[in-house]
């Protein structure tokens, strides 16, 4: 198998009035499985097409363990890749879809070929569709055929661009699980792209989040999920977002107080909390996030806690979602048991290390070390 170093990648189309991907830095390691996510347009498939070599890079390298394929014809990189939409040849049966790579980039005989493909369509339960065609598939038997295409090359690289949002949500979780299974049985080096965050999350080792083009943080699910870099970052991980408010920082005996700007809101920062900041941030403005499930009611009356209206509550089963008037879509996820009325007041609060402070200016957060020392790179 093999690592995957990108250095600089950037890509430019129309002469440069579009760029595509921004000076993208990463390092990928031997059996990593790395998902990317970001919005639409971010970029993301368009580094994969140039992992692939379906896209020339504008500048910047692309090793593939040690090996420089920055100008390698895609057919001789050792990667296998699987698409969005199958991409199965409708004429041919299952098993002539997947034996086709092996006999046209291999010098395997018929009875090599033929023993692969039986493996590969065992490995996943297929083995009774080897003789029919794509049109006579379901969805999730055509994704299992594209996967079994890609596990028979035996490549040092996996490639899957968006392959389960054509899926319906019961069978995607079924195939996530099911690609994670075969990662970890086959210890292939891979890279999955995906606009749905949970898949992101629950299956990358690592989780890489790009937007227009630029690295925005890499990390561990949970590092990113609990240790947001930058404002981008925090909103777009996390299912309900994070909750953003809108506030100014004063300096008070103890600490600092946070009290929004159209006044609905206040809470106290303590000072063993900020005491050791590099900035002193009163008198400063700033986005304070804290994500919904760490927001709970209480009946402390501190100068921790604050009263909010419930303008809409939304039962979810396990969980119900508290809409406040504290600011726009701020939300409360609290347990089912917690039922007040629409229009009632409540008195909540959140513990300060849920806190996120991100400067307007650069968008990071000035409570986290990480952002305060350095922007995000690959190598962290």
């Amino acid at each position: 198998m093999a690592s995957i170093t990108v250095q600089n990648l950037r890509k430019e189309y129309d002469a440069g009035s579009i760029v595509a991907v921004d000076d993208l830095s990463l390092e990928i390691a031997d059996e990593e499985f790395v998902t990317v996510v970001g919005p639409s347009g971010c970029g993301k498939t368009t580094t994969l097409r140039m992992l692939a070599g379906l896209e020339r890079a504008t500048s910047g390298t692309i090793h593939i363990g040690d090996e420089d394929v920055t100008d390698v014809h895609a057919k001789n990189r050792d990667i296998a890749m699987v698409f969005q939409n199958y991409a199965l040849y409708p004429h041919k049966t299952v098993f002539e879809n997947m034996e086709f790579g092996l006999r046209m980039s291999t010098d395997l005989g018929p009875d090599e070929r033929r023993e692969r493909v039986r493996q590969a369509a065992e490995m996943m339960g297929i083995e009774e569709l080897l003789a029919d065609k794509p049109d006579e598939l379901s969805g999730g038997q055509k994704q299992r055929v594209a996967l079994g295409r890609a596990i028979v090359r035996e490549p040092e690289v996996f490639l899957f661009d968006e392959p389960l949002s054509n899926l319906d949500a019961k069978l995607r979780t079924t195939m996530r699980t099911e690609i994670q299974r075969l990662q970890n049985e086959l210890g292939v080096t891979s890279v999955y792209v995906t606009h749905d965050q949970e898949e992101a999350m629950t299956m990358g080792d690592r989780i890489v989040i790009l937007n227009d083009g630029k690295l925005q943080q890499v990390g561990a699910p949970k590092e990113v999920y609990e240790n947001p870099v930058n404002e981008f970052v925090g909103g777009f991980i996390g299912s309900p977002s994070m909750n953003f408010v809108e506030v100014e920082a004063s300096a008070t005996g103890d600490g600092v107080q946070l009290s929004s700007i159209d006044g609905r809101f206040q809470y106290h920062l303590s000072s063993e909390y900020v005491q050791g900041l590099e900035q002193d941030i009163s008198g400063q403005r700033f986005t304070m996030g804290v994500r919904p499930e760490n927001v709970y009611p209480t009946r402390s009356g501190s100068n921790k806690s604050f009263t909010a209206t419930v303008e809409v509550l939304e039962p979810i089963g396990s969980d119900n979602y508290l809409h406040l008037d504290i600011a726009d879509d701020f939300i409360a996820r609290v347990d089912a048991d917690v039922e007040p009325a629409d229009g009632e007041s409540i008195e909540l609060t959140f513990d300060e290390n849920h806190v996120h402070l991100f400067s307007p200016d650069t968008g990071l957060d000035v409570l986290s070390a990480e952002a305060n020392r350095a922007a995000p790179t690959a190598s962290d």
